[in-house]
């Protein structure tokens, strides 16, 4: 029986764009609800699994980057996207097999490393099923297949997590692997394989080699997208919005189910509650967005961000009010009885949250749609939505941090407190009336809309970014007066730099040769940026070290120059903050 193209109508269309969709959820699903919730049950402790929920998040945050790959490593015999989406769905599963095997708790290290190549394949798959998405898809069936496609992310979490704990209540949690595994195959064998992918437009006469069309594609990417980010008051200001949390978050990351577990609610109760609200989630994202068309996107999105706080401000005072205040250890001695109370208090919470952040999601998205520049959509957008992905990564691992050093409600008190800094941007989410349009024929032009202040957007995200380079030097010397926050400030500054990295070398692209050696200089410095996250692992590298080496000294030396590399950072941005950045005006090319 030979199974049909679904590529070739509509309702197929909207079929396989949901069950593609599906595969992308399942592995997030998996790792966030069933595999957080498993390591708590094995007394692994809140900021460990803090920083392997946010680790997992951490490759959709770049996954713009692989777009010009799929692009020019493309096959036309296997379809330019199916090929991609085919690769990648075979590795995920592979990937996630390779697992099975491994001890945990005592290989966590090792399981987060391999979660984190799954997880880069389901980034690259994604960027491959949007892509195949915008060539395929009518314009009359957009909305719908993007509601589709949403709601089957959504289902797919449910399954890889809820789906997921009940099974393992009856075949044991090792073979839930082959579960998830199957799932993903399964939609590879039924749903990517018998697709035809219309054949695309004549390629471009690649001159050179492909690696160097990529990194031609990479330089045009770069430049369009920092235009069109700071080319109008509503694109920068959802940069900023993308940057910070959508919201209080902590009732949806690792610290619900850390607290599921500790208040004695066992697999199938936790598989319970995640089914709920997921189903819960996923009908008041409909529901939120077609209120948002109805009264306005951002009279709407504020109401719905400011009642993200309210489910987490009351269990947080739940919590005070029982005492549980400090996480507590399934096997610890003496462990105190959960007052059914409490219980309670977090089932109402946790579905309270999943109908506010449904009415959200689905309003957050339409409005990063108003502000991105139509002429380089894909990418903005995409951008965006990685933007929003790091926020989630450093959610999840400085909550885990703090759980430990400050206890559940002060975690829960500062997230729905920093979770209202986002309304102060909502007024900044509108395009401009005053934008210019830029002339389409240019190449390597960020055509769409832009006005006269984009210059000195791009001189004062420069000079932010440099003084806050500089200013991790005496935070690093005096850093014991941060005491228990000592590892979130560690996090707020490694989130700094990896944006100073990425305007260092956007600079590059965008200013070229009239940047002089500055932009020269900043290109080699933006890796070593990156590279300053080795300074958790310092010791640890120590120890590797011969024996005629003396390991304080290593450690030392290596301390004093990542902080002549944030300095040597901070001066180039502060120097690209006194550029005049002409390439940023209307019609510059």
């Amino acid at each position: 029986m030979r199974l049909p193209n679904l590529l070739a109508s509509k309702n197929g269309r909207l079929t396989a764009f949901f069950l593609l969709y599906l595969t992308e959820g399942i592995p997030l699903g998996f790792a966030a609800t069933a595999v957080a919730t498993r390591l708590r049950r094995l007394d692994v402790g809140p900021a460990e699994i803090g920083a392997f929920v946010g680790s997992f998040y951490l490759p959709w945050a770049f996954k713009w980057a692989f777009g010009p790959l799929v692009d020019v490593f493309s096959s036309d015999r296997w379809g330019r996207r199916r090929g991609w989406i085919l690769g990648t769905q075979v590795m995920m599963a592979l990937t996630l097999l390779s697992t099975v095997m491994l001890d945990l708790p005592q290989q966590l290290g090792l399981f987060t490393m391999i979660l984190l190549v799954h997880n880069t394949f389901g980034a690259m798959q994604d960027v491959a099923i949007d892509a195949l998405a915008c060539s395929t898809l009518q314009e009359s069936e957009r909305g719908l297949a993007n509601g589709m496609m949403f709601g089957g992310a959504m289902i797919g979490s449910m399954l890889g997590g809820s789906g997921v704990l009940f099974l393992s209540g009856v075949t044991g949690f090792q073979p839930t692997f082959f579960f998830v595994a199957g799932c993903i195959l399964a939609v590879t064998a039924f749903v990517v394989l018998p697709m035809k992918e219309a054949p695309g437009p004549a390629r471009v006469a690649v001159v050179g080699s492909k690696l160097a069309q990529a990194g031609r594609e990479m330089r045009v990417f770069a430049v369009d997208a920092f235009r069109s980010f700071l080319g109008s008051p509503g694109a920068f200001g959802g940069l900023l919005f993308a940057l910070l949390p959508a919201g209080a978050m902590c009732l949806g990351l690792a610290l619900q189910s850390n607290l599921a577990v500790e208040l004695g609610m066992d697999d199938d109760q936790v598989a319970a509650l995640g089914v709920w609200s997921s189903i819960l989630n996923a009908g008041f994202c409909v529901l939120g967005g077609y209120l948002s068309d109805k009264f306005g996107r951002r009279r709407t999105l504020f109401v719905y961000l400011a009642l993200m706080s309210l489910p987490v401000f009351y269990l947080m005072n739940e919590l005070s009010r029982f005492g549980w205040i400090m996480p507590v250890a399934a096997n610890a001695e003496n462990r105190p009885v959960v007052p059914a109370a409490l219980v309670t208090a977090f089932w109402v919470a946790t579905l309270a949250y999943s109908v506010v952040q449904g009415l959200m999601y689905g309003t957050r998205s339409a409005i990063m749609m108003d502000v991105t520049n139509p002429a380089v959509a894909a990418t903005q957008f995409t951008a965006y939505m990685a933007l929003m992905n790091l926020a989630i990564s450093y959610s999840a691992t400085w909550q885990g941090i703090a759980i430990e050093a400050w206890g559940y409600p002060t975690t829960m008190l500062v997230d729905g407190i920093f979770g209202l800094a986002c309304l102060l941007v909502l007024p900044w989410l509108k395009r401009s009336q005053d934008a210019v349009a830029l002339d389409p024929g240019q190449p390597g032009s960020a055509t769409g809309f832009v006005d006269a202040l984009g210059p000195r957007r791009a001189q004062r995200l420069a000079t932010g970014l440099g003084l806050l380079c500089l200013a991790w030097v005496p935070s690093t010397i005096w850093s014991e007066i941060f005491g228990a926050g000592k590892p979130i400030v560690g996090t707020l500054f490694t989130v700094i730099f990896i944006a100073s990295a990425l305007f260092l070398l956007a600079g590059r692209a965008v200013l070229g040769d009239a940047g002089g050696h500055t932009v020269r200089l900043g290109v080699w410095v933006a890796p070593l940026l990156i590279l300053l996250h080795a300074r958790y692992y310092l010791n640890a590298i120590a120890s590797w070290l011969p024996s005629g080496i003396d390991a304080a000294s290593f450690v030392a030396g290596a301390q004093n120059a990542m902080m002549g590399v944030a300095v040597l950072a901070g001066v180039l941005l502060l120097r690209l903050g006194a550029q005049p950045w002409k390439q940023m005006e209307a019609g510059a090319s």
